[in-house]
């Protein structure tokens, strides 16, 4: 699933391509919303919450979209190639000399502005919106309501606060020098939710992650993808274990020496 830096990166050029036009052509390929018909309306921005890519509307609507593991936006210009199959389109907005194209959108989701609440309330303070003292201070909050939970785990709760996604968890797990699966209150749950934003930031606009500030291939990450390859500290090799129940399972990547304590 794309981290929230991702996320936020297609809202922002989304926005750019279609903020202040006017829909010549637009068509929800969902069956619940295959009869809207939003041409004619202007787009009045497009943000995100988290994982959660909101295009706003003139008239006071809202079209919700959730990239999951598979979905994307794509930007064109008329006469352009798509590059994904035409079956797999959810979503087409045309404006001016520009085509937003979803492809294999999840949680589609039609509402009026005013109700967005309904679909991202339920979410923590969001690592890409407005950060605030009192947002940072709600998000430890949350964290270190759940002390028995792994940190692992926590981090990847939307709940507690949006935009962790795995690659992030597990660098942050990383530079803070614990196991993922420690238990939320033998860490520093401050320095937890400082990383996580300090991180997700710092790639908020960029398609190159690197969260080591390493140059060259293969150094973009302290510990995510690079199992059996050296530890840029110690030399000891990462290891991956499966974290989380079921189909939350995700693959953790960890250095058994930086970061000491429970293992999978």
């Amino acid at each position: 699933m794309p981290e929230g830096d991702t996320v936020f990166l297609t809202g922002r050029r989304l926005d750019e391509a279609l903020a202040g036009k006017t829909l010549v052509r637009a068509e929800l390929r969902h069956p619940r919303l295959s009869t809207v018909d939003l041409a004619g309306r202007e787009v009045r921005e497009v943000a995100t919450v988290g994982k959660h890519i909101l295009t706003r509307f003139s008239g006071d609507l809202t079209l919700r979209s959730h990239l999951r593991m598979d979905g994307s936006w794509h930007l064109y210009r008329p006469g352009e190639r798509w590059k994904r199959p035409g079956h797999q389109v959810r979503v087409l907005l045309e404006v001016p000399e520009r085509f937003a194209v979803g492809f294999n959108l999840h949680d589609l989701e039609l509402v009026p502005t005013d109700r967005e609440d309904t679909l991202v309330g339920h979410l923590g303070p969001d690592l890409l919106g407005d950060w605030t003292p009192e947002a940072e201070a709600e998000a430890v909050r949350r964290l270190t309501a759940q002390p028995d939970q792994e940190i692992g785990q926590a981090l990847l709760d939307q709940r507690i606060m949006a935009g962790v996604g795995n690659v992030y968890k597990c660098e942050v797990c990383f530079l803070m020098g614990a196991s993922p699966w420690t238990k939320v209150s033998d860490v520093d749950a401050a320095k937890a939710v400082k990383l996580s934003r300090k991180l997700l930031l710092a790639n908020a606009n960029t398609v190159f992650r690197n969260t080591t500030g390493f140059m060259g291939r293969g150094k973009e990450s302290w510990v995510y993808e690079r199992t059996g390859r050296p530890c840029f500290r110690c030399g000891t090799k990462i290891r991956v274990a499966g974290q989380g129940p079921g189909v939350q399972e995700r693959p953790t990547f960890w250095c058994p020496r930086c970061q000491p304590g429970p293992i999978a």
